[in-house]
């Protein structure tokens, strides 16, 4: 798959992905809102009623205790006022002779000046069953004068009420017990069921009551109403409800969409970590690409120039001297190591990808192995003008492990600086070894051409090869820093390399010490 392909397919993907969770997050965050809406006006509607309430009941408070001070008659015989005595009671016009007389009546109650009287006998009730237009202009007036003065008495009497309560303090107007209940009961008429706080205040700021079991828990969410706006100003209060859990009430809402979006974020994951393994795969699938054309390119060489050895033996055109016999001899000899030495990569990584290392463990004197190893490859070194260092300081060197994959992992290691060594200056190669902390540690360190930064940490990836300008300048396939980095993890041990473009790398090896028994 190109790829361009792939970068189609996963801007669709992730736009689609991005597109899901954008929907889920702004329908997640109407719904909370258009919830927190609805919460908020059943709860104004419900302070709103309250408020109201409270100021009725004032004012019938305010009444009854009105007509109690200054009219008792009329509160206690009201089941046994006589027609007579009710159309005194709103007309004013009591007998004298009753009891109590009008000296007993409140100033406030006594008739204006001029009242109108009705006759003696007169029979209000009868007559206002009569229909209003069937009246004499005379009954009509007197009905008319009797209707102006008695509701000018009573705007009298509710002004009376009204300047009353709202000079009475605020808080002997409010039971607050009952302004608790009546918050309860419209709170569960409008399908509010959250314990909530509340306090009272003047709108000055000054506390008058506050909840007993009243919490600061959700302040920010709080709710204000007026109480007795109709008062005063400094008479007027001001009631503060907050419902500590608001959030979760609101946010139960959306609970449903929770397992929505985990399900989109699980798929994201699971898509992206598909493409992450689609574009390793792919690129494993190019760098084998690039072993088959570098093992091609490599197994070419060797069967030519043994094919032309062969030939040139058995041409009997060619006059054969010892010489030359002897030179065809050491070319085929050479090739055919050189073809063995391909092949041994090819199960090299067979196994590898097998992961069936068979080892033969055994203790190993590492300062021996790597002095050995070094004085081995000191010929090759030296067939190419190079020089090789040791500085073995390990005090503590025996090791449990294999002893051929070890040698072929400090060879493949020094081979590699072979390889890459500088055409401007000698080669040149170092091994040491030390102790630190129970742990042998092998360094190779060479003046070869180094690695840049961005490669380092590739370098040990299974055919990973640093390109150095042409691809096949460099005999190999990539196998041999996975081999060595594979080796060195099953014995337990760790390596690493540093580099400096330019000037050379060294390679690290760190391995358990057999530990010594007392």
């Amino acid at each position: 798959m190109k790829k361009r392909t792939i970068l189609i397919i996963s801007i669709i993907m992730s736009t689609s992905f991005a597109a899901l969770l954008f929907m889920q997050f702004k329908y997640m965050h109407q719904i909370l809102s258009l919830r927190k809406d609805q919460f908020a006006e059943s709860v104004s509607r419900s302070l709103s009623f309250v408020a109201r309430n409270m100021e009725m009941e004032q004012t019938v408070e305010g009444l009854e205790k009105y007509v109690k001070e200054h009219n008792p008659q009329a509160f206690s015989s009201a089941d046994s006022t006589s027609e007579q005595d009710t159309i005194g009671l709103f007309t004013g016009a009591y007998p004298l002779a009753d009891k109590g007389g009008a000296a007993a009546m409140s100033p406030k109650l006594r008739p204006m000046p001029h009242p109108v009287s009705l006759p003696r006998g007169f029979n209000l009730r009868r007559h206002m069953m009569t229909s209003y237009s069937s009246m004499s202009p005379k009954m009509k007036e007197l009905v008319k004068s009797q209707y102006i003065y008695q509701r000018s008495l009573l705007d009298r009497v509710a002004v009376d009420i009204l300047i009353s309560a709202s000079s009475r303090p605020l808080s002997q107007s409010i039971n607050f017990k009952l302004l608790d209940q009546n918050l309860r009961a419209e709170f569960q008429n409008n399908g509010i069921t959250l314990p909530y706080h509340f306090t009272v205040k003047t709108r000055t700021g000054k506390l008058l009551y506050r909840c007993p079991d009243y919490s600061s828990e959700g302040e920010e969410n709080s709710f204000k109403q007026v109480l007795m706006p109709n008062n005063e100003p400094s008479n007027t209060g001001i009631i503060t409800v907050h419902f500590p859990d608001m959030e979760q009430y609101l946010y139960s809402a959306v609970k449903f969409l929770i397992p929505s979006i985990i399900f989109i974020l699980i798929l994201l994951v699971t898509f992206i970590v598909t493409l992450i393994i689609f574009l390793r795969q792919k690129k494993l699938s190019e760098m084998k690409n690039d072993l088959i054309n570098n093992m091609t390119h490599e197994l070419k060489t060797p069967v030519a120039s043994i094919s032309l050895a062969v030939q040139m033996l058995l041409d009997p055109a060619v006059k054969k001297t010892d010489k030359m016999t002897q030179h065809l001899s050491t070319i085929i000899s050479d090739e055919t190591k050189r073809l063995q030495m391909l092949i041994d990569v090819v199960l090299q990584t067979s196994v590898y990808e097998g992961r069936k290392l068979r080892f033969s463990p055994k203790d190993i004197a590492m300062n021996k192995l790597v002095k050995d190893t070094a004085d081995t490859f000191l010929l090759k070194a030296k067939d190419k003008g190079g020089s090789l260092e040791t500085d073995i300081r390990a005090t503590q060197d025996i090791i449990h492990g294999d002893k051929m994959h070890i040698t072929n992992v400090l060879f493949n290691i020094m081979d590699n600086a072979l390889k890459y060594r500088r055409e401007d200056v000698d080669f040149h190669l170092k091994v040491s070894t030390w102790n630190e902390h129970d742990h042998l540690f092998i360094a190779i360190a060479d003046n070869g051409i180094g690695i840049k930064h961005e490669n380092l940490k590739k370098i040990f990836e299974k055919f990973y090869r640093v390109h150095t300008g042409n691809r096949h300048d460099v005999k190999g396939f990539g196998l041999g820093l996975a081999y060595v980095k594979q080796i060195v993890e099953q014995h337990g041990g760790k390596i690493h390399a540093e580099s400096e473009y330019g000037k050379g790398t060294t390679f690290i090896i760190e391995l358990p010490l057999v530990k010594e028994i007392d």
